[in-house]
């Protein structure tokens, strides 16, 4: 590991040792908000594995219901019937902090799977109820599942950024710090014993006159 170059004095071993011990500590620091979110992030991705298990059942399900009701109804009165949706679903979206990574929050209102159905019961047959409620229920869904899909894609983005952080004064800044305070503390125990043997020469010098 290169040292820094700088020159050998006390006031720059002072400043080194102070910027060591900054260095050490925000590797620490940045080490232990990197192990939350990683904490953080293994939970996302667990809800995100459940939620897309869940959603693309009720979505395979829902296909099946309505391609049921597709055959056994004229496809003209089935698009007929479907033309002219009851429900509005309106999505809010905001914004949440997770471990200073900022992810998106949507909040979602009006009647997905409350509302009564886009037909009347005379129209088509009933095959196509069951899927309609599913829909509804499903779209809140679906809208969760891409809040927690691009929070756990922005919290993987972080936390290699703060992985390179953490490498980066672990393996480069503060090794190189602790080089160069040990080659300056041997140079500066160099000058003294050379001072000091100096000092004795003069002192035999004078005392030999």
């Amino acid at each position: 590991m290169a040292r820094l170059n700088v020159n050998p004095t006390r006031m720059e071993l002072k400043r080194l040792k102070a910027r060591l011990a900054t260095a050490t500590r925000g590797h620490k620091l940045l080490k232990d908000k990197s192990d939350e979110m990683i904490r953080r992030f293994t939970v996302l991705l667990k809800e995100n594995y459940r939620l897309r298990k869940e959603v693309e059942g009720e979505i395979a399900e829902t296909l099946g219901q309505f391609s049921m009701a597709r055959s056994v109804a004229p496809l003209e009165e089935v698009e007929k019937a479907f033309s002219m949706p009851t429900a509005r679903v309106f999505a809010d979206f905001k914004t949440s902090d997770i471990m200073s990574v900022v992810v998106p929050k949507i909040e979602v209102s009006g009647e997905a799977g409350k509302s009564g159905y886009p037909y009347a019961f005379a129209e088509i047959t009933s095959e196509a109820d069951y899927s309609v409620k599913k829909a509804g229920d499903t779209v809140v869904k679906i809208l969760k599942l891409a809040e927690v899909e691009k929070s756990v894609a922005l919290l993987a983005l972080e936390i290699e950024r703060n992985k390179r952080r953490v490498n980066a004064l672990e393996y480069i800044m503060i090794p190189q710090i602790e080089e160069t305070i040990a080659y300056i503390k041997s140079k500066l125990d160099e000058n003294e014993r050379s001072a000091t043997t100096r000092l004795m020469k003069v002192k035999d010098m004078l005392a030999n006159q």
